[in-house]
């Protein structure tokens, strides 16, 4: 035990209380050479997050440790130490939702979502799942052989998961949701990211009801788990209940569930989890976050109320998630999980290339902006993307507004067709047209034959081969193409990149998943304790409000 007068009387003004809330009538007892007064140090105490921290002032001068014991005071004697006040440990595994913890067989309640293309690639699903994070890959837009190749390789890695698959809304092609629906039934994928969905569709609610059973105590078994992403409160409600009727007597009708099955689904809600997307990259809304959650919360209560499912529906959230703050700030909401995404597609682990991997690393806030969806282009569906290092956006908007003005390619005006394809297609419409029809003969003849006869149909796949080439060129590296990348990116990204500016995750190359995730999971637990603090009545420095990811270097995982 060091004297009490030794003590260093530097470092430790700026850490004060406008109040003292001790009143547990307790004491602190231990060596007093455990109490840190230097700022440093002070802030690696906070960061012990698995020990308690005890603040404590000796001799007008306020210290932390991790260590001692508290007790009752004792009677007729000097105390040398006056405890101020204490937090608890905390873990990881208390941010969000236990029960999310347990039905997906993970240590965080942290995801990262699909990014189409397999952007969201092998790699980054298995590399998280090896760390027990829950990934779901990017299957939206591969083909069949390719989405098999890749659940093959997943479940060899993990063959006990946890992992998750897309399963993105085709309205234009509705073959391409069955097709993704079979393989994933084939193959036993018992977790799925339903996204962009604008209405159920008899492939996800098949997806859904084909995995019910009854377990030997006759108590419901959901197989197959559906994590839904949505924007909407009407889009929502029909996740949060139960599959319509009128659709289940479709598959009855097409034996492709029992009768057993179709009368369970009338039992269990369409999806065990729901993330509610704010302002995120790819199809987005771009709806406030602090808007939409509480919303979508409130409603699952009422449907809750209504149906009295035995495990409730659990909220997450997506969209604007990249910092410790952030996601602290969703869990203070109620989020029950944070989904994270265009932040993932600057990582080491995903599919986009190097040159698109440096343009995210470089993006800054206002660097995003909305441009026309590839796959729901003639609805005007958009879909937010960088702009930054890329014509992509001013490109496809222009397509969008030469379809909405004109009824075929023979009315656009000569010199307007010519800049199209000098400038963004880089060879004649009639040549595009010629490889676009000659793909849909072997994908899609039904559509082929409408185009021949819709001139306006056919405008529009023809234009829908940049916009669907773009997106390509950005995962394969298409070398000549780099200003007509289509990279989805929402502000999550220039927020990460100001958080980690100065930090070795500054660096695309030092970017992976594992360390982000572990990361900002580490700082919203250390956040948390700073904040309650501060609820307490004690003042820090500034830098205490803020966690660096090099400090401390990453822990153990």
């Amino acid at each position: 035990m060091i004297p009490v007068d030794t003590l260093p009387d530097k470092h430790n003004n700026s850490l004060k209380f406008t109040t003292n809330p001790h009143s547990q009538n307790l004491t602190w007892k231990g060596c007093l050479d455990s109490i840190s007064f230097q700022e440093s140090a002070i802030k690696n105490k906070l960061l012990t997050l698995d020990k308690p921290c005890y603040i404590l002032k000796i001799a007008g001068k306020i210290g932390v440790t991790n260590e001692g014991y508290l007790c009752p005071p004792e009677n007729n004697t000097t105390v040398q130490t006056e405890l101020i006040t204490f937090i608890p440990p905390i873990n990881l595994q208390q941010l969000g939702d236990s029960n999310f913890l347990a039905a997906h067989g993970v240590k965080y309640a942290y995801v990262t979502g699909a990014m189409a293309g397999g952007i969201a690639s092998e790699e980054m699903v298995i590399a998280l799942g090896k760390a027990k994070i829950l990934s779901s890959f990017g299957a939206g837009g591969l083909p069949p052989e390719r989405l098999e190749t890749a659940i093959k390789r997943i479940q060899s890695a993990l063959p006990h998961g946890p992992y998750a698959f897309n399963l993105i809304h085709s309205p234009n092609d509705m073959a391409i949701e069955r097709r993704a629906v079979n393989l994933y039934l084939k193959y036993q994928v018992r977790t799925v990211e339903a996204s962009a969905f604008l209405d159920l569709t008899p492939n996800i609610v098949y997806y859904r009801v084909a995995g019910l059973s009854l377990n030997d105590a006759n108590q419901i078994e959901i197989k197959n788990k559906v994590i839904a992403k949505v924007s909407r409160r009407e889009v929502a409600s029909k996740f949060l209940q139960p599959a319509p009727a009128r659709i289940l007597k479709e598959l009855l009708e097409q034996g492709l569930i029992t009768d057993l099955q179709a009368k369970l689904a009338t039992k269990v809600p369409m999806a065990d989890d729901i993330t509610i997307e704010a302002d995120s990259g790819g199809h987005t809304d771009n709806r406030p976050l602090v808007c939409l959650l509480p919303s979508i919360i409130s409603l699952r209560n009422e449907i809750q109320e209504q149906f009295q499912y035995q495990q409730p529906i659990r909220i997450g959230v997506a969209g604007g998630i990249a910092t410790p703050q952030s996601a602290l700030a969703a869990f203070m909401m109620g989020a029950a999980y944070i989904m994270t995404g265009s932040i993932n597609q600057s990582c080491v682990e995903s599919g986009a290339c190097n040159h698109t991997k440096k343009l995210l690393a470089q993006a800054e806030m206002a660097d995003m902006i909305m441009a026309p969806a590839a796959d729901m282009f003639e609805m005007g569906v958009k879909l937010q993307v960088l702009k930054r290092g890329t014509m992509f956006p001013m490109r496809a908007q222009k397509l969008y507004e030469i379809y909405r003005n004109y009824n075929s390619i023979e009315e656009i005006p000569i010199a307007e067709r010519q800049k199209l394809e000098k400038q963004i297609f880089r060879k004649t419409l009639a040549e595009v047209w010629e490889g676009t029809a000659s793909y849909l003969s072997q994908k899609n003849p039904e559509k082929l034959g409408k185009a021949v006869n819709n001139p306006k149909l056919k405008m529009a796949l023809i234009f829908r081969w940049y916009l669907g080439l773009s997106s390509r060129w950005s995962s394969s590296g298409e070398k000549g193409r780099e200003v007509d990348y289509q990279i989805w990116c929402g502000p999550a990204m220039g927020s990460f990149n100001d958080w980690v500016r100065g930090s070795y995750l500054a660096e695309p190359d030092n970017r992976r998943v594992v360390d982000v995730a572990h990361h900002i999971m580490t700082g919203a637990a250390f956040l948390y304790r700073i904040q309650s603090l501060k609820i307490q009545g004690m003042q820090t420095p500034d830098d205490y409000s803020q966690y660096c990811p090099d400090f401390p270097q990453l822990l153990e995982m």
